[in-house]
């Protein structure tokens, strides 16, 4: 039986309204930052990397440099040294640095509000370009990263694999509010139980809830 629109969204707030229950603390950005230019250097890292070794590493990183001028005329083997247990490394400490020096030069230290403006950066591709531009200056945005995707497919929500089409699904079943910590909940409760190689359905808070549930 094909389930509508409507039904979509009835299971949905169920869904979300079950996450925030479960995950009160939840609705927090992922990344460690304190500063805008935090949050751009962090969302670089992230790429293809777990959020905890990013974490660890920017905690240190921001002891050390406080601003984004810093980052922007740093030594770079120096940065690369700093970031050497992060994948890419060198690659990740290049776009640093050059974003860096983009915010400084052309947007007066600032990172921009403007999406064009922040995915011309170097090392910001779709998924952090939405993620910065949601946190920092809380534009409503649905930030489409692994766990998000997966378990939208698993809940049945999606069947496409592509981040704009799985964005363009999610955003016809969430209400707008709610897009911003509906992707913390959904993050956390991906970290928690609805993991990659095995799910725990068992203990889920969602199992009767979810398509793909094996209870």
């Amino acid at each position: 039986m094909i389930e509508t629109l409507a039904k979509k969204k009835q299971r949905a707030s169920k869904i979300y309204n079950l996450l925030v229950s479960t995950y009160p603390a939840g609705n927090k950005c992922y990344l460690y930052y304190s500063a805008p230019h935090e949050l751009l250097v962090a969302s670089i890292l992230s790429k293809n990397c777990p959020y905890e070794l990013v974490n660890t590493v920017s905690k240190n990183l921001f002891n050390k440099y406080h601003s984004a001028k810093d980052f922007a005329y740093c030594n770079l083997e120096s940065l690369m040294e700093d970031i050497n247990s992060i994948n890419n490394n060198t690659i990740k400490a290049d776009n640093i640095k050059h974003a860096c020096l983009n915010v400084v030069e052309k947007h007066n230290s600032v990172v921009p509000h403007n999406y064009d403006d922040l995915v011309a950066l170097p090392g910001v591709d779709y998924i952090t370009g939405k993620l910065l531009i949601s946190e920092i200056y809380n534009i409503p945005n649905v930030v489409i990263d692994t766990h998000m995707s997966r378990i939208m497919i698993l809940l049945g929500f999606t069947r496409n694999d592509n981040t704009i089409n799985i964005e363009n699904d999610i955003i016809k079943i969430f209400n707008k509010n709610i897009w911003k910590k509906l992707t913390y909940l959904v993050i956390e409760h991906g970290r928690s139980v609805c993991h990659s190689i095995q799910p725990n359905c068992k203990v889920c808070i969602l199992n009767r809830l979810c398509p793909s549930s094996s209870f």
